[in-house]
């Protein structure tokens, strides 16, 4: 994802919600997450409560949606010490050896500081030597499967016990498998509200195995802060049902 913000506009609000996947930033202008100083290259862990990163004057902000397991790959540390929280990029070794941020922040253009990323990503994953075939398909069936039913069929799957599904996934993730199911559910219908792919709120909380809208609604306030009908108030062309 790249954003390009013009000098002539108001401060920037990015809203950083649960989606389960850890994320690369780069940005050229100094951020604001939380009351702290967001520097100009980032990784988040996975993200759990609702929170924004505010960005003033000019900038370009270029986002990489990882793979759920990827940080372990690319900044050596568990994924469990970063959930909901950052690490500045420019203050790791791989990255300060190759003077990573200064090369971006003088880039002549986002397709060079685009070259220079993957770059570095793609000398990281060559370094990595783990092997995530178990966690790459269990993440990757939550996503297709988030029903009632799923974590004990991925068991099944992987022939392993609760106890050793819960430690893959706290140490490759971040997060419980029980909490990534429930992301993976949010994000489905998250997109589904997005995209206006409904007539009621009902529809979507059936569609995506919510017991009801009310048991969707608590789920869609603890990711984001605020109800499903608030958030598309804030979007045009929506009026919301009374």
């Amino acid at each position: 994802m790249v954003i390009e913000h013009p000098q002539d506009r108001a401060g920037f609000v990015l809203p950083l919600y649960a989606n389960g996947t850890p994320t690369l930033v780069f940005q050229s202008t100094r951020g604001q997450r939380n009351d702290s100083q967001v520097g100009h290259i980032s990784v988040y862990g996975q993200a759990v409560a609702p929170t924004n990163l505010f960005i003033q004057e000019r900038f370009v902000l270029i986002a990489y949606f990882l793979h759920p397991y990827a940080i372990k790959a690319i900044l050596g540390i568990t994924a469990g010490e970063l959930t909901d929280t950052l690490v500045d990029v420019n203050d790791l070794k791989p990255a300060k050896t190759i003077s990573l941020q200064e090369q971006l922040l003088n880039a002549p253009s986002v397709a060079a500081q685009l070259a220079l990323i993957n770059a570095f990503l793609l000398q990281r994953i060559a370094n990595d030597c783990i092997d995530y075939s178990r966690i790459a398909f269990a993440t990757a069936a939550l996503q297709k499967d988030a029903s009632g039913k799923a974590l004990g069929k991925l068991r099944e799957q992987l022939f392993s016990t609760e106890r050793s599904v819960q430690r893959l996934f706290e140490d490759q993730v971040g997060i419980s498998p029980k909490l990534y199911k429930r992301i993976c559910q949010f994000q489905v219908a998250f997109q589904q509200l997005n995209h206006f792919e409904f007539t009621k709120l009902s529809d979507i909380a059936y569609r995506n195995g919510f017991s009801d809208q009310s048991h969707f609604i608590r789920v869609f306030k603890e990711f984001t802060g605020m109800s499903p009908k608030d958030y598309l108030a804030l979007r045009a062309g929506y009026t919301a049902e009374k």
